[in-house]
């Protein structure tokens, strides 16, 4: 049975807001963080490219378990493009595979495509990408120049507005749905327009419930450490959009023992709940304990764990 790694008294539990620089990666951004900071458990909810700025939510600690609950928030982003070129990245990072004139190519033209974004339902997943392909990313096959498959994903853009429009350069917002590849609706318009168009700046404004108004830049963060704990939002408060039902010490207890408590009846009023509704259980002192959900289990509704979050005592020594 492998030893537990212990917890270092600097590593906090919860969330940092990050106002990601347009160059380095999310992972790079992460480990000055992790060393810096001495965060030696960090994820992150939701990767930036290179080229974007913006809103990347930083994971420390305890809340390294609900990143699947913050990644699945729409997702706001404001960027420009550059019409007449084709990259192999879909960006201007990429090696450029084409170039075609523009001057057939109207204000009104290119307006109407990025409107027409919000009828798509599926996209090309760029090859210079995260994705995988049995087991490999796909930017590591594009990289080694074999063979990347085409990959299809299904996408929803919510709300989409054309802003100034000044050709070759076009710039936007769209709100849409987590995982969509904006590199991908730019290189779709460029096809569709017949021109070609590559990405040229991105920046997340919003990673929901999260925007830039809460967001901490990474030189702030690091040039502070003394401010750093402050910066941080606690893990019992990491997920503002779900309730949050205070238990007692023995119904704390229960969960901790893996009990899914009824959902209101003989527990009372503060465990009373909606079907398919998400809650975080807290203790009395305001630690986590779990997340949850009104689920039925043999014709009655309880609170099914969805995750623990309670910080296991270290092992005696």
């Amino acid at each position: 049975m492998g030893r537990r790694r212990k917890r270092s008294a600097s590593q906090l539990d919860g969330v940092l807001v990050l106002n990601k620089p347009s160059g380095p990666t999310s992972a790079g951004c992460l480990n000055s963080i992790k060393h810096g900071l001495g965060q030696g458990k960090i994820g992150h909810a939701g990767t930036l490219d290179p080229l974007a700025e913006g809103v990347l939510l930083v994971l420390l600690g305890q809340a390294t378990k609900i990143a699947g609950y913050l990644t699945s928030g729409a997702k706001v982003y404001s960027g420009k493009m550059r019409l007449g070129i084709t990259t192999d990245t879909f960006d201007l990072e990429g090696a450029v595979v084409e170039e075609k004139p523009i001057g057939n190519i109207s204000q009104e033209d290119v307006r109407a495509a990025i409107l027409d974004w919000k009828d798509l339902t599926e996209q090309e997943v760029p090859a210079y990408s995260a994705a995988k392909h049995e087991g490999t990313p796909l930017y590591e096959l594009a990289r080694k120049g074999e063979a990347v498959p085409v990959k299809e994903k299904r996408i929803e853009v919510y709300e989409v507005e054309p802003l100034e429009i000044e050709l070759p350069y076009a710039r936007f917002r769209v709100r849409c749905l987590a995982g969509t590849y904006i590199r991908s609706l730019v290189h779709s318009l460029g096809i569709r327009l017949g021109c070609g168009a590559a990405l040229a700046q991105l920046t997340r404004e919003a990673c929901e419930p999260y925007g830039l108004d809460a967001a901490f830049s990474l030189d702030d963060v690091l040039s502070a450490p003394e401010r750093f704990a402050e910066r941080v939002i606690p893990l019992a408060r990491a997920l503002p959009h779900w309730r949050s039902i205070t238990l007692s010490p023995t119904l704390a207890a229960l969960v901790k023992n893996g009990a899914w408590l009824p959902v209101g009846g003989p527990s009372g009023e503060k465990l009373a709940g909606n079907p398919g509704e998400r809650v975080m259980l807290v203790e009395e002192s305001g630690e986590p304990v779990a997340l949850a959900e009104a689920a039925d289990k043999n014709g009655d509704q309880r609170w099914t764990i969805l995750r623990g979050l309670w910080q296991e005592a270290a092992p005696a020594t």
